[in-house]
């Protein structure tokens, strides 16, 4: 049985993207429930050497975006990269899923 660049790299996307959309869902209920600026987590660090939320979700999106487009031979969406709230980032997972 022969199986497709397609079947083994897009599902994996919309997989992992649909669990980073999950964790900005707990990340915003987080955020309501201690009465925490929204702004505040989307420029977060796990650790000072890491890059903030905002730039590994949009890491996250350009690299499935990057497999699909090379996969189909088309050219793909740019998106500005001026997402600053949690629901900014699920929005910009939701397009990227969507293509």
């Amino acid at each position: 049985m022969a199986i497709s660049m397609y079947q083994v790299s897009i599902p994996r996307f919309v997989h992992m993207l649909g669990n980073l959309s999950t964790i900005l869902d707990k990340a915003h209920v987080y955020a309501e429930s201690r009465k925490i600026d929204p702004a505040t987590l989307p420029a977060a660090r796990l650790f000072p050497d890491m890059l903030p939320l905002t730039a590994q979700v949009r890491i996250a999106c350009d690299a499935a975006n990057g497999v699909d487009t090379r996969l189909a031979g088309v050219t793909g969406p740019t998106f500005e990269d001026n997402e600053k709230t949690i629901a900014d980032l699920k929005a910009r997972v939701e397009k990227t899923v969507a293509f």
